[in-house]
Order: C-alpha cells, then structure tokens, then sequence
C-alpha cells in the first residue's frame, strides 16, 4: 500500500538527529550533499512535495513554486528569510517560517569574536608570524584599536543587535549606541546600555560600528562611500547581518586607503563569491557565514524547522496555529480559502 502520509523533501544536510524526529510522521526525502539548487530543479522538487525544510542557499519565489499545488508550508532554516519571496508564497496559499530566537546568543558572540579580531588585528597578526615576519618583539608591532571603553554603534537592534550591546556595555564598558527604524522601550535600552541616536551620528561618533539589520530593498548599500565618508578613519566596521547591506567596493576602497582602519566580514553580497579586493587587504577578517555556526545551536534550528513543518501540514498533534515561527499564515490562509472558493485545488 503506498504511503498516505505527508511527503517532505529537505534540500541540503543538515543535523540527523534533529531531522530524525519527521520520519515517524511523514515520506521524507533528503539530500546527501552540500548542492546548488537551479529554479528549475528546486520547481521539480517543489511540485511533488506538500512540505520543504530549505536555507538560505535556496531562492524561492513564484517561479519554484508555480507547479507546487501539494506544497503547504516552507520551514527556513535561519532568522533571516530574504531568499524568501513571502508575497509570492503567500499568494500561493503556502506558509513560510523561519527560526529566530534559537540563535540570538550564538549570533552575537561571533559578532563579538569578529568585533575582536577586527579591533586587535588578530587574522593580520596570526598570517604576518606565519609568514616568518616576526624578527623580534616591538613595540610598535601590529598596533591596533581598543575595545573596553571605546563606542560601539550598532546599527539594527533587533535580538542580536541587543545581545551585542550586553556583551558591550557590562563586559567591556563600552559607550554602545544604536540606530534602528525606532527606538527600543526605556526599559530596554538601560538593561542593555544603549542609547538611540541617528543614523548620522551614530556614523560619526562609533570608534566599531557592527551591522545587525535585516537585508530589505530600503537597506540595500545603505553603508556605501557617502556612509564610510563619514565615519573616523580608525574606526572598524564588522557585518554579520547580510553582505547587500555594504557596497563591499566602497569598503575595500576606503580599506585599501586609509579612510577605515579595519573591517570584519561574515556575510557578502555574491556569497559564496567574495569580492577579489577583500580578498588582497590584509585589515579585514573574512568567515564564512558562521554567525550561527555552533552545534548546538544549528541543531536547535533544525529543530524549530521541524516544529514549523509538523505544524503547518497537522501533523504529530500539531496545527498552523500553533507554528512556532509563522511569517505569512494569516495571507497564506487567506490565499487558500480563495482558491478554494473558486473551486481550485490547492
């Protein structure tokens, strides 16, 4: 007898033990390997499945899923969810989630670890002794920037933005300073030493500046020349949040001449591509996306993911309603009930 239950594909690998926990409910198909998904393959896969466990690897938008009349609810596997055309999914009748909160404190150590090595020229130095550069001690070696006591603006100050201001303000008495769309509650801002100022001056006044804002078309290059222009040419600038957000050529201009001391970098525009200007300065620190790279925490996403996808196809005593991380339910449902009203199965 073939199988009645839900069929769910799940795009790359991810951690066994917290997809495990799906096989008793649904038809699971898993990918093996690390793969780039063409539009046209992730359609295929899309219009056979009535739910998907995805990352931000996979674009997905009213092209992917134009023949997916099964699918019912796409779980991403991260906070962020611009690979993600939600419109176009909601208007699908498909339910799209993400996974915040799990990876707020991981996030923001590895700001706080990128902010450090950025600072203190930690990568620079490390390459310069292997290199056999290192004569002798002196004084004036690998000089770099302060942490305790110096600004630090934070720009975005959402969950991480906020775990970074903590680590900032009652670790390393620093003056934090943030902008975001609106300030946060008074509350707030003195149980994590911040205070708001605007954009301009929180450009002008940070001795680090740290990106934690989400990546939108209102975001896109908003650190660009005119924005380095104004910011101290001993300043640092660390970007965990997505790499559109920094025109990387302005950077690496104003890098390679003296007009910014020193960037970190986890995130970048044509990721995995990274620019070939980053690539040749020596005062900038690259990683590869791992701002939530810890076992444990990557295994909490998953995990959410799985709660996400039970909830929205009603399985293991689970409904939509009870989606831990809805991000359209109200339109995707709205979509249905349409198309349902029309006479159109979806």
């Amino acid at each position: 007898m073939a199988d009645a239950r839900p069929v769910v594909w799940v795009s790359q690998p991810l951690v066994d033990a917290a997809i495990a926990p799906l096989r008793a409910h649904v038809e699971l198909i898993t990918t093996a390997e690390v793969t780039a998904w063409t539009s046209a393959q992730l359609a295929e896969r899309l219009a056979t499945v009535d739910g998907a466990i995805v990352t931000l690897n996979e674009r997905i938008g009213a092209a992917e899923v134009a023949g997916a009349s099964r699918l019912r609810v796409i779980a991403n596997v991260g906070v962020g969810y611009n690979n993600l055309d939600i419109d176009a999914l909601s208007a699908a009748g498909i339910v799209a989630s993400n996974t915040p909160d799990v990876l707020t404190e991981t996030t923001a150590d590895l700001g706080f670890a990128l902010l450090m090595a950025t600072a203190r020229r930690i990568t620079e130095s490390e390459r310069w002794l292997r290199e056999g550069q290192w004569g002798q001690w002196s004084f004036q070696t690998m000089l770099g920037a302060d942490i305790h006591g110096s600004t630090l603006g934070i720009l975005g100050m959402g969950r991480i933005g906020q775990g970074i201001a903590r680590r900032a303000a009652h670790g390393f008495n620093m003056r934090v300073l943030y902008h975001n769309r609106s300030p946060l509650p008074a509350g707030i801002e003195r149980a994590v030493g911040a205070a708001y100022v605007d954009q301009a001056t929180l450009l002008a006044q940070s001795d680090h500046l740290l990106l934690v804002l989400p990546y939108s078309a209102a975001s896109h290059h908003i650190i660009d020349a005119a924005a380095l222009a104004r910011m101290k040419p001993t300043a640092t600038l660390v970007n965990i949040a997505r790499g559109g957000i920094v025109d990387e050529l302005a950077l690496a201009d104003a890098l390679a001449n003296g007009r910014l001391a020193a960037a970190g970098l986890d995130v970048y525009e044509g990721e995995p591509h990274v620019r070939a200007e980053l690539l040749a300065l020596r005062n900038v620190v690259l990683t590869p996306h791992i701002g939530s790279a810890t076992l444990a925490t990557r295994a909490a996403m998953v995990a959410m993911a799985v709660d996400n996808l039970l909830a929205g196809l009603d399985c293991a005593g689970r409904t939509a309603a009870a989606m831990p991380s809805a991000l359209n339910a109200g339109e995707a449902s709205a979509s249905r009930a349409a198309a349902a009203g029309k006479g159109k199965k979806r």
